[in-house]
């Protein structure tokens, strides 16, 4: 059975908006100036090797199949990405075209419960903001990798939504990448 991984890059202040530079965020491409070494960029490699698929949120997967299919690289993480399954949710695309992509329109647990049986590895969760909202409140998260920036952003979209629940996570790993970075992993309770 699958397990669901939500890997987000985040701000010390909550803050996962725009972290690439490609939207209008005011604050847009705010990891670009920390340097998370060669540790961080190992760990994004290994942590999309071992994915079996993606799900995305229809923004994120619009912003990816826009840049993604166009990268190459020597270390084969574009043609992971580019070749791997990839499920967007959403209520309003009709048609994914990115390859190896589909569309789930149905109920978000149903779905989501689906892709664990369909496979037995990660099935990777990145960006994706109401979407990881909503699959936080569903109790669907089996994990959650954070990369964490030295940085407060003041504003933009949050990777929890205040909401009044409290949420408990069993901390598995912290570990200090390049100058600058930290990585969180915490399984659900």
């Amino acid at each position: 059975m699958g397990k669901l991984v939500v890997t987000e890059f985040i701000s010390l202040d909550g803050v996962i908006e725009d972290p690439g530079g490609a939207e209008s965020y005011a604050h847009g491409g705010w990891t670009f100036k920390f340097d998370r070494g060669a540790e961080g960029n190992s760990f994004k490699l290994e942590e999309i090797r071992a994915a079996d698929a993606q799900l995305l949120g229809r923004r994120t997967y619009e912003g990816f199949a826009k840049a993604w299919p166009s990268i190459e690289d020597e270390a084969g993480f574009a043609e992971k990405m580019n070749t791997m399954p990839k499920f967007v949710v959403s209520s309003t695309l009709e048609t994914a075209e990115w390859n190896n992509s589909t569309v789930l329109k149905g109920d978000l647990r149903n779905d989501v419960e689906g892709l664990k049986e369909q496979f037995d590895g990660d099935i990777l969760v990145a960006g994706s903001a109401q979407l990881v909202q909503g699959l936080l409140r569903e109790g669907l998260v089996d994990e959650i990798r954070l990369m964490v920036f030295p940085v407060a952003l003041g504003g933009g979209k949050r990777l929890f939504e205040d909401d009044g629940v409290l949420r408990s996570f069993s901390l598995t790993e912290t570990k200090r990448m390049g100058d600058a970075v930290v990585l969180t992993l915490a399984r659900s309770k």
